[in-house]
């Protein structure tokens, strides 16, 4: 069964063209020409959102902060005529997955949609598997090549946050507010704190990378 895909893009022409692109490789697009809310029950079986920021009726930075504030975890991929660094951190830091400028050449957004709904991450059950790395949620353990490593309910916590969404930045601000505990003065520096800590546990095996700006991400590829 093709996997869905969801274009939210008001200009006909470039939609045209991005539908027909993303039949040829193999994926089943539904065309959105202005900007809504997506409905909790459109998300099942939605692989990735293509989303134009400058839409008609609704800002497309406004559908992307809803979906990640009702806890929606499907890519985004934004589309933008703006080329601004502060533009693309805006977008990142409110969820965006990825971000492309117009214009650009059909064959490469088929390229970065393969690469986004590609799963790093191979979930059986209540376990995660990133290369070297396993968490088992269930009993809240981790392992790097077969080791078990110890974390603290904070370590573990934050690596499971990150390992959900391999290969994606989320914001400090994210990860203060869902990983640390309130009544102990969570705050930037103190997570830095335990992301510090946690790369010394996991060792050179698994990268907890910094993205400037915004936040850390759990690498996808071998080191």
């Amino acid at each position: 069964m093709p996997e869905r895909i969801l274009l939210i893009e008001d200009d006909q022409e470039l939609g045209s063209q991005i539908v027909e692109s993303l039949k040829k490789a193999g994926f089943e697009p539904t065309w959105w020409r202005t900007g809504r809310h997506v409905e909790a029950q459109q998300l099942p079986g939605l692989v990735l959102i293509i989303l134009d920021l400058m839409l008609p009726q609704t800002y497309g930075l406004d559908i992307l902060k809803e979906l990640r504030s009702t806890g929606a975890e499907v890519p985004v991929l934004v589309l933008s005529a703006r080329n601004d660094t502060a533009d693309k951190v805006r977008a990142l830091k409110l969820g965006a997955d990825d971000y492309m400028t117009k214009p650009f050449w059909p064959e490469e957004l088929v390229e970065r949609v393969r690469a986004r709904v590609r799963r790093p991450a191979m979930q059986r059950g209540d376990a995660l598997e990133i290369g070297k790395l396993r968490i088992d949620l269930a009993s809240r353990g981790v392992s790097v090549e077969g080791g078990a490593i110890e974390l603290t309910r904070v370590e573990f916590d934050l690596l499971a946050a990150l390992a959900r969404r391999p290969g994606v930045a989320v914001t400090r601000g994210w990860l203060v507010e869902h990983v640390l505990d309130p009544d102990r003065e969570g705050n930037e520096r103190t997570l830095d704190v335990h992301v510090s800590r946690l790369r010394k546990k996991l060792g050179a095996g698994v990268r907890v990378e910094t993205v400037w700006g915004i936040g850390y991400r759990l690498g996808t590829e071998a080191p």
